[in-house]
Formats: structure tokens, sequence, C-alpha cells
């Protein structure tokens, strides 16, 4: 396995800071299963997007993770870990298939966004059905698939004000 160098650390601990402040600083309830939308999810298709597929499952894993634990969704700290490090996964193995080919990075972004939605809705979907049963679990599906909209939107608009400056750091 590949080591982590210091900078891809330093890097990581950042962006899964980032993923739990941006997870925590806005909530807006949704019906069905106690959960939020919140504009976490940027910072998790982000993630994919400026770091490797490893780095990226840790750092959007851990950092939303870290916000259920310190906003008391216990139960959906192990849930959110895999959920969104597997978004960040994908979605930095998408980005650097597409950004490989020669491709506007724009599409891949969006697809990024994508992945997010059919993810988080899913994933989460799956879990609840176990915890509340299967109605609960179909009422989150709405609120998650506006909480991947809003990432996506919020990605694309961050994402050509942090390519330079990022990919200039992580080339240093």
């Amino acid at each position: 396995m590949e080591r982590f160098s210091t900078k891809k650390l330093v890097m990581c601990a950042l962006f899964a800071a980032l993923a739990c402040v941006a997870t925590m600083s806005i909530r807006i309830p949704t019906p069905g299963t106690g959960g939020y939308i919140h504009p976490g999810d940027a910072v998790v298709i982000l993630c994919g997007i400026f770091m490797g597929p490893a780095e990226a499952f840790l750092a959007a894993g851990i950092g939303s993770s870290m916000a259920d634990l310190l906003g008391g969704y216990f139960i959906y700290v192990p849930i959110t870990f895999v959920i969104k490090g597997l978004v960040a996964y994908l979605s930095s193995r998408l980005y650097r298939g597409l950004s490989a080919q020669g491709r506007n990075s724009y599409p891949a972004v969006a697809g990024c966004g994508v992945i997010d939605m059919a993810v988080v809705a899913g994933g989460y979907f799956l879990c609840e059905i176990f915890l509340y049963g299967t109605g609960a679990a179909l009422a989150s599906v709405p609120s998650n698939l506006i909480q991947g909209t809003g990432g996506l939107i919020i990605a694309c608009a961050l994402y050509p004000v942090l390519r330079r400056p990022l990919e200039a750091a992580m080339a240093a």
C-alpha cells in the first residue's frame, strides 16, 4: 500500500475538518428519520475531486461521521463513514478517469454530484429500512436528493475558485 506523505495527511485532515464544519454549519430538519439537510456533501464531492481515492475516502468519511458524532446522531456514525467515504472514493475515480481523457472537467464535477445523490439516497435508504422501516426510509429519499443537489451546486461553484490553489498545493 502507498504511504501517505505529510502533505497528504495534512490535506486529509483539513478536508475532514471542512466536511465536519460544513455538515454542522447549516441544518435543515427533515421528516421521517430525524435527519437534516446540510452543505457538507459539497465538501465530500470536493474531497473526491482534489484528493486521491484513498485520501478522499478517509477525509470525507472521518469528517462527515465526526459531524454525526458531535451532533448526537451516534447510530449514523459508521453508516455515514462508509456512505460519505464511498461517495468521495467514487468521485475521485470518476474525476480522474474523465480528466485523464482530456475532457472538460465541469461534466466530471457534475458526474461526481450525481454519484453523491445516488450513493447517499440509496445508501441511507437501505440502512434506514433496517433502522426505521420502509416508510421512514422512503420519506428520507427526497431530502437526501435535495441535499445532493445542493452539494452539486455548491461544489460546481467552488470548483473554479479552489482548483488552481489546491492543485498547486498538492503538487508543491
